[in-house]
Formats: C-alpha cells, structure tokens, sequence
C-alpha cells in the first residue's frame, strides 16, 4: 500500500516518490514544527538533554541497539552497501537505530573550501544543494523510520547551521517524522536512559551519556585519551558513547564509589567509540586523508547488548559484524 503524509501547513497529500514537491516541501515550510499525530504537534527544534525509553521485561531478557555515527551518508566514499546491509539487519531483527552524529557530509556547498567535484553525488550536483541533502536523504532512509529512535548532531551539521543558517539535520527528522516516523532530535552531547520495569513492579534501568566528539583523536591513541577525560567529567552514566575520529573499540573502566548505605561498591563503565561509513584512504595515493597522514579506517556499526536480570543491567558491546 502505497504510503501518504500530508503537509501540515498546506493540507495536500504527497507521496514519497514525488520527490520535487518533497524537497520544495521540507525547503520551504517551517521546519519547527512535527507531525506525530494529527491533533499533536512537536517541536522538532527543541532538544532536551535527556531521553527516556521505557520497556517492558522480565528477567533473562535480552535488549538490544544498533549504535551508528558518522554515516557521511551523502559522500561518494560512503559505503552504502554496507550501511543498508546494518540497517536491513536492525529492522529484520526489530532492534532501535541511535546515531550519534554526521548523518550527513555536506561539504560541497559554494561557501565550503573543502569542496571537490568528484565528492558529490550527481543527484546533489544541483542549485538548491542543501534542500537535494535533505529530500534525497528522507526517501532513502524512510524504509527504516521504524527504527530510528535517535538522530544527534555532528560536526557536520553544526557546520552548515553556523554558515548556511539551515538546520539540516531538524529538517531530516521533520521529514521522517511527517511520513510516520517518531524519530527524537538529540544534540551534539546528551543522554539515553532505558527504563526497563516487569508486571511484579521491579525495575532497572541503563544510562548513556552519548558524545558526537572533539578533536583530531590520535593514530597511536585513537581516541581513548579523550574517553578517559570524559570518565574525569562525567559521573553517573553506565556507558559512554563517542564517535568522530573514525575508530572502532569498546572498554570498560571499574570506578570506586559509596551507595546509599555509605558501603563502598565497585561500578562498571562501558566506553564505546563507534566507527564509520565513509572510506576515504582508497588505495593510499592521494586525497586529503592521505596528504594528512591518517591511517584507514574501521567502518560500521556496533549492538549494545543489555543483558537484564531482575536487580542490574549486565551490557556489552561489539562490532556489528553479520
């Protein structure tokens, strides 16, 4: 069956192969406002610091979510193949979609000096580049609304809101949204919290401070040292979620602390750092990556696997490999 939304502001139905009314759409209309169901709006704009998802358990089940960052989705180096290949998987398998940052490139644009014409799509090689981002963008990845829960912001995106005065990324998530998605806007840092609760009233949760990330990382440290100073100025979080430098480990640091009991216990803390789905070394000839001296890069996505028991969450994390 064919699927249908409706502008809001101009009452008139489109279908989503209708892609020049679509991108007229999300250019022209006001983008602060998301249709979640048609007697309520959401302020897509606005982004709070914290997100709860509430679930249903009992003891011995097992949750899980594909974690993703710097997707670069509209660059000819991304990996698409392999990014559908990790999105298939989420929404044959059901699991919730977090991405952490650089959905979008976005650096051929008139004002960016980074631009090249062999790193631009043909169907983005147009005079209304940034609204070509967003519309081509909504079409291939409204297959898969269902399971993105979360979309936050990376460098990228912070980029064009600075220079070009357009949030992207809050257009991509109205987008969606209007076409039945109910996709959360995070920002560049906050956290996820799952509230898992069983029929006898239990309940445990999970908490993740997520961080698109700072800095260049390094070739030797790969971005641990910046983790490290994030577990320094961060306290309460049962994992932490960075992505930007294009690596890929999971660790876990045991942190001292005192419970409500004054009795001193030992915490946990899972660190991940997701990789991504642009490959830009190639064959090691030429190109900025290369001229920098950055090393190839890991891409793909990683599962945070919560393992729940009736008093504590046990988590682990590890590459999506299928």
């Amino acid at each position: 069956m064919e699927r249908k939304a409706h502008y809001w502001r101009h009452h008139r139905p489109y279908r989503l192969s209708d892609y020049s009314d679509l991108r007229h759409y999300l250019a022209s209309s006001s983008i602060g406002l998301c249709r979640h169901h048609p007697d309520q709006f959401v302020n897509v704009r606005e982004v709070k610091p914290v997100h709860v998802f509430t679930h249903q358990y009992k003891a011995g089940d097992t949750h899980r979510i594909v974690l993703m960052s710097d997707l670069h989705w509209d660059n000819p180096k991304c990996n698409r193949d392999l990014l559908k290949r990790d999105l298939e998987y989420a929404a044959h398998n059901g699991l919730n979609i977090l991405i952490n940052g650089d959905l979008f490139c976005a650096m051929q644009g008139r004002y960016d000096g980074r631009r090249m014409k062999s790193d631009i799509r043909p169907e983005h090689n147009t005079s209304t580049y940034l609204d070509d981002l967003v519309g081509t963008a909504v079409e291939w990845f409204a297959p898969y609304m269902d399971n993105i829960a979360l979309v936050g912001y990376g460098n990228h995106e912070t980029s064009i809101l600075k220079n070009c005065e357009t949030d992207i990324l809050a257009r991509f998530v109205r987008g969606m949204n209007d076409q039945g998605g109910n996709i959360v806007l995070g920002g560049y840092g906050g956290w996820v919290v799952w509230s898992f609760r069983m029929p006898s009233g239990n309940a445990v949760s999970y908490r993740m401070k997520y961080f698109h990330g700072s800095g260049g990382g390094g070739v030797v440290t790969r971005g641990v040292i910046s983790a490290q100073r994030m577990l320094a100025q961060v306290h309460g979080q049962s994992c932490a979620w960075q992505g930007h430098v294009h690596e890929s480990w999971s660790m876990v640091n045991v942190v001292e602390s005192l419970n409500n009991n004054h009795t001193p216990i030992l915490r946990e803390v899972l660190q991940i750092r997701t990789p991504c789905y642009k490959e830009e070394y190639g064959d090691g000839t030429k190109g900025w990556h290369v001229m920098r001296g950055a090393p190839p890069k890991p891409l793909g996505a990683y599962i945070l696997e919560l393992n729940l028991g009736s008093r504590k969450v046990n988590a682990r994390a590890y590459p999506l490999n299928i």
